[in-house]
């Protein structure tokens, strides 16, 4: 039996961790469309979760564990960077220090909550899907991206939102955020199922794997066991 290829995971990871580095720094403005409030983010980062329902489903969860946390740690370079170049003087000529703070000194709390969210968030959607797939023997794709969906995102919404601007904005204003954020991320990932479909079949037959987590004691961390 010929071992399964793995050629596609580096493009993968790769448009993944640039995906969760923009959404948080577009998360720095707070958008407004008609009753729904969100922050600049909510339309991009769905596609995170879409490459880690493919992530899970060609590769498996190990795989996936892998991906996350490096992007999560790509995220905490980002942040630290943004911390650090904010804290050193600026030269007399450039007059943009207000700005630089006002704009990219709330990115570091932002990261911080995406970290924490998108973990409980991304791992609760990983277990929900890579179970879902065993129950289902690998029927129903679309029934295991929008369920495990479901889960994630009200994990990693509630926890984003709190953590990020709580104290910033009123409380009202944060529960719209919250009922927002979660409907636009559901709705975005739900209307990308047919394209989820197709592109997770080509993955399957270009790298000639179907993973099946028989046995997977579902380790949050990017290690064996």
């Amino acid at each position: 039996m010929s071992q399964p290829k793995t050629r596609l995971l580096p493009v993968i990871t790769g448009l993944f961790v640039g995906v969760l580095i923009l959404s948080n720094i577009l998360a720095a403005k707070i958008v407004r469309l008609g009753p729904f409030v969100f922050d600049g983010g909510t339309l991009l980062f769905p596609l995170s979760y879409i490459f880690g329902d493919l992530l899970t489903e060609v590769y498996g969860y190990k795989e996936s564990r892998k991906v996350i946390w490096t992007g999560l740690a790509a995220l905490v370079l980002m942040s630290l960077n943004i911390w650090i170049i904010g804290a050193l003087p600026a030269d007399p000529s450039w007059a943009l220090q207000k700005a630089y703070d006002d704009i990219l000194s709330m990115l570091p709390r932002i990261a911080l909550a995406s970290v924490i969210g998108y973990f409980a968030g991304e791992y609760s959607n990983s277990v929900v899907l890579s179970r879902m797939k065993i129950f289902t023997k690998g029927r129903w794709l679309w029934a295991r991206t929008i369920g495990s969906t479901l889960v994630g995102e009200l994990a990693d919404t509630l926890l984003f939102v709190t953590i990020a601007f709580a104290g910033t904005y009123p409380g009202p204003v944060l529960i719209a955020m919250i009922l927002s954020n979660y409907l636009f991320k559901c709705g975005i990932e739900a209307a990308f199922t047919p394209l989820t479909y197709r592109v997770i079949a080509l993955v399957k037959r270009s790298e000639g794997t179907d993973a099946y987590d028989y046995g997977e004691r579902y380790n949050p961390l990017p290690v064996k066991g």
